[in-house]
């Protein structure tokens, strides 16, 4: 076994390169492996172990920088460095992280997990190499969808500018997570489809066929010219980049004899590669959507290991409460940035296709483009996860909220998500959305009650952020009435004299478990559903004012979530508060109810704080 003996980049430079194939399928069986038994994101890993090889065997990590775009992709960059032994436990408790990570090794020169970051932050620390007078290399390896993002374009503008000791390598496999849209991912595929561009190719190999060996470098220079019009490079060659592709990028050896001219030439570089989704493993390859991100599953069969709940997640909930408001409202319009399937919006846009927009990985144009579609009388509802939100957090406020414009958003995977970890737990939207005016925020505690908050969302017409957590909720059927909640409108769900727990959200159904459980101790604990972050209920605020002892209970972190907002309204009213939330640091990745309990939000930890107040 090759990759056995690797512990370090400096180990695979002493590989012969007829080997590297070999270790390329070593590398991909061990991928596999692994996320077949912990889950992870498969298909996008597949498709980089070439480059990732290639790249090592050139480059000369840490010293040169290679930064990788999302991370996701990063499960062979790993094994390639010194984590094949922790590679095992990937996404799990106490295990790696999957995605790159600076406090985890040398080798992961910048964290990720969202995208359109690695151009920025590579040219950043070519610019440091250049102060230094080190000679460090700078590498950033970005996708095709996530060049979609704006931030990339404006890394590719300065990088230009600059002429920096820069090598960009795109990754072009026509595909992110949902199917690439835009200007730039269609630019090769529409002109390859023109007349003029088959004629010309045509033409060109009836002169190759006649064309004598003397002269056949300047017809390779002529084929050169002729391409780079049909081409996205130029494109990059306006922008200042040394366009070299697109190149094979499953070709190993092409692969290192490029990149190896290409780390002689200075300033900034472009190298367009083409790659396939799930190479190597043929259920990822004829499905890499969803086999994007996977639970455990069957490597011969490529089947799921577990049963599938017959439950429907949130997001798929929304997604078909949507498709029912659609069919009676055409003025209704579903938004998504690359990340349809994942937000559950695919049915929608299957029904309305003409009403349904995938702006690409782009938040912020997102939630912009939902703002001009709602001047003009659409009801937009753009749906997003938590994390990603943050990205459009000016647009929110200056674009939406500042005009009073009635766009929803769904503020998908919000609390904890998992195996993702901290680039992807949404534990800062309440905090974050708070601080904007005119933005309503809730929550709801079920799947039908997402139905109702969606249907009262539109009679609102005020902005207004829905929060709802991943995966499934507590298997409530959706209703075929809707009913009509009025803004800021709590709910008492158990009526109790001693206590008060107020819950949001997901963790209502934590809140009324521990109402129960607290009745073994004798102590009788009123449950109220929020329903409403902004503007939080003023009879919530009475009725916990008068029972004096108040609990509130948020997957949100403590510091300007729900809790903090409303220990401002008791305002010194000599009420008993406790807050049980996740804590002031970033929380890990691993099973979601484990960080959850890990991290305080648990029914032991409300039980604990209600019995001490009830001390009081």
């Amino acid at each position: 076994m090759i990759l056995e003996k690797i512990k370090s980049p400096k180990d695979l430079k002493k590989v012969n390169k007829k080997d590297l194939p070999q270790l390329a399928l070593e590398v991909k069986e061990r991928i596999l492996d692994v996320v077949s038994k912990n889950g992870g994101h498969l298909a996008s890993n597949l498709g980089v172990i070439d480059l990732t090889i290639a790249l090592h065997y050139v480059y000369d990590s840490p010293k040169d920088k290679i930064v990788w775009d999302v991370g996701h992709q990063c499960y062979a960059h790993k094994l390639l460095t010194g984590r094949q032994k922790e590679f095992e436990n990937i996404r799990k408790e106490g295990g790696i992280p999957g995605f790159t990570n600076r406090f985890e090794s040398e080798h992961d020169p910048f964290g990720a997990g969202h995208a359109s970051t690695s151009i920025s932050a590579a040219l950043g620390m070519a610019c440091s190499e250049d102060i230094k007078g080190s000679d460090g290399k700078a590498v950033a390896i970005i996708g095709d969808g996530a060049l979609t993002g704006g931030m990339a374009l404006e890394g590719l503008n300065n990088a230009g500018y600059l002429q920096k000791d820069i090598l960009v390598i795109l990754n072009d496999n026509r595909m992110s997570i949902s199917d690439n849209v835009g200007a730039l991912s269609e630019t090769t595929k529409r002109i390859k489809n023109t007349k003029a561009y088959k004629e010309v190719k045509n033409d060109y190999h009836q002169i190759e066929k006649m064309c004598p060996a003397s002269k056949k470098k300047y017809l390779e220079n002529l084929k050169k010219h002729l391409y780079s019009l049909f081409t996205p490079e130029v494109v990059f060659t306006k922008l200042g980049f040394d366009y070299t592709g697109p190149i094979d990028g499953h070709n190993i050896l092409k692969l290192i004899k490029t990149l190896e001219t290409l780390k002689k030439k200075k300033g900034p570089k472009m190298l367009h590669i083409i790659t396939k989704k799930g190479k190597g493993y043929k259920h990822a390859e004829d499905d890499s959507k969803s086999f994007h991100g996977v639970s455990c599953f069957n490597l011969r069969t490529g089947k799921g290991s577990k049963k599938k709940c017959e439950l429907k997640t949130y997001s798929d909930s929304v997604g078909d409460i949507l498709v029912k408001l659609g069919e009676k409202d055409k003025r209704i319009v579903t938004i998504s940035a690359a990340m349809a399937k994942g937000c559950g919006l695919e049915p929608f846009q299957n029904k309305f296709p003409d009403r349904f927009f995938d702006v690409g990985i782009a938040e912020q144009h997102a939630v912009t483009f939902a703002a001009g579609l709602a001047s003009q009388g659409m009801i937009p509802y753009v749906a997003l996860y938590s994390t990603f939100l943050q990205r459009a957090y000016d647009q929110v406020l200056h674009d939406i909220a500042l005009q009073k414009l009635p766009v929803i958003i769904g503020v998908d995977r919000a609390g904890i998500c998992g195996a993702d970890g901290a680039t992807h737990n949404g534990q800062f939207d309440i905090s974050f959305l708070a601080s904007i005016p005119n933005l309503i925020i809730c929550a709801p505690k079920d799947e039908n009650e997402v139905q109702d908050l969606i249907y009262s969302a539109i009679k609102y017409k005020l902005p207004v952020a829905i929060r709802y957590p991943r995966g499934y909720g507590p298997g409530v059927c959706i209703e075929e009435k809707k009913n009509f909640i009025p803004i800021g409108k709590s709910e008492i769900l158990k009526k109790g004299k001693d206590i008060v727990i107020i819950g949001y959200g997901s963790t209502v159904d934590l809140a009324m478990c521990a109402a129960t459980e607290l009745e073994d101790y004798g102590i009788k604990a009123t449950v109220i559903n929020a329903r409403f972050a902004k503007p939080i209920d003023e009879n919530m605020i009475k009725y916990a004012k008068k029972i004096g002892k108040v609990v509130v209970v948020e997957e949100n972190t403590f510091i300007g979530g729900l809790g903090s907002m409303i220990r401002q309204k008791l305002n010194n009213s000599g009420t008993y508060f406790a807050n049980v939330a996740l804590p002031d640091k970033f929380v890990e990745h691993g099973d979601a109810k484990v960080m959850r309990d890990k991290n305080g939000v648990s029914i032991k930890n409300i039980v604990k704080a209600c019995k001490k107040l009830y001390k009081k």
